[in-house]
């Protein structure tokens, strides 16, 4: 059964929110910010778009418990409003295809929060957005699209992390938007050094993903003693070395702490690359596992891992 939540605005009426992507990401994000009374429109497209519209955003968990939330969503070219805030929440490949509509959406006041898996997207976005303060940021997720209008979560963990880089870009409005993602459910970090904590998300995205297509596969495969946790940890480990090099090291044993994340998942999760690869789609691969190995040459880090895993798939998935 379908329990659908309709939630009167209340708190965080002063920070207008929107959210570019309805997918595993961006999906649940608007559920439970909007769960929570706040104000937040979410950008979608096709058949995805049309269900949310129809009968709300459907949130599944493991268990096959169910619940739908009316988020106000729209298209791109329905939009037509000023956002306090911005999160970005589409994949790499797709971000050239969002800055325009961010040009004619953003004012000179407006945040924007990227939420992708590849590092360094903040930068990225803040040479085309050079009007705007863009922060760093990344997510902690499992989720995927499984149905039109449906999102389904693997396990529980849902935490953002966002920052400033540099200590001339913090803005109050961070705060607020702390305590609104606080406040949603969602475990939220304001970070002080986010090049380093976005770069430390990214050692489990990285890994998981690499070692998931090398070996084909999902979490339960990493989860006990085996090549394939020993081929995570190794990713991990060359990363925390390139960490060391770019002059981010790490605060902490990463691949204690991404053991730790990776054991807590759902033995079927697996990242979104994997996915998108297996259904003949465009992935991340590029700026998950190939960036890696250039980095590694740019900082003169051996990467053997990193580079063993690229070789097996580079002349399939350019």
């Amino acid at each position: 059964m379908i329990y659908f939540i309709y939630m009167i605005g209340f708190g965080g009426e002063n920070v207008k929110y929107l959210i570019i992507g309805g997918g595993g990401t961006g999906g649940p994000l608007a559920a439970y910010m909007k769960r929570a009374g706040k104000d937040i429109t979410l950008i979608a497209r096709g058949e995805h778009l049309n269900k949310i519209k129809e009968r709300g955003l459907v949130i599944e968990n493991e268990q096959g418990n169910k619940y739908s939330v009316a988020v106000k969503a729209c298209t791109m070219e329905e939009y037509d409003d000023r956002p306090n805030v911005i999160f970005v929440c589409v994949k790499s490949y797709s971000l050239g295809s969002v800055i325009d509509f961010i040009k004619r959406t953003a004012g000179t006041d407006t945040t924007i929060i990227p939420l992708l898996n590849i590092f360094t997207t903040g930068q990225r976005l803040q040479r085309e957005l050079p009007l705007c303060t863009v922060t760093d940021g990344c997510i902690y997720i499992s989720a995927n699209i499984s149905g039109c209008g449906n999102i389904k979560m693997h396990g529980d963990i849902f935490r953002i992390v966002f920052g400033a880089r540099n200590e001339e870009e913090y803005r109050p409005v961070f705060e607020d938007i702390k305590k609104d993602l606080s406040d949603s459910g969602i475990d939220c970090t304001l970070s002080h050094n986010i090049q380093r904590d976005a770069l430390k998300k990214f050692s489990y995205v990285s890994a998981m993903a690499a070692c998931g297509l090398y070996y084909d596969a999902k979490a339960d495969s990493m989860q006990k003693e085996g090549k394939e946790r020993r081929l995570f940890s190794e990713l991990i480990g060359e990363i925390t070395a390139l960490a060391e090099a770019m002059g981010f090291p790490f605060d902490e044993d990463m691949i204690k702490t991404n053991i730790d994340i990776l054991d807590d998942l759902s033995p079927t999760a697996s990242t979104s690359m994997q996915r998108d690869i297996q259904k003949g789609s465009r992935s991340e691969i590029d700026g998950l596992i190939y960036e890696v190995v250039r980095l590694g040459k740019k900082y003169n880090v051996d990467m053997p891992k990193y580079t063993m895993v690229s070789k097996k798939f580079y002349d399939k998935y350019k």
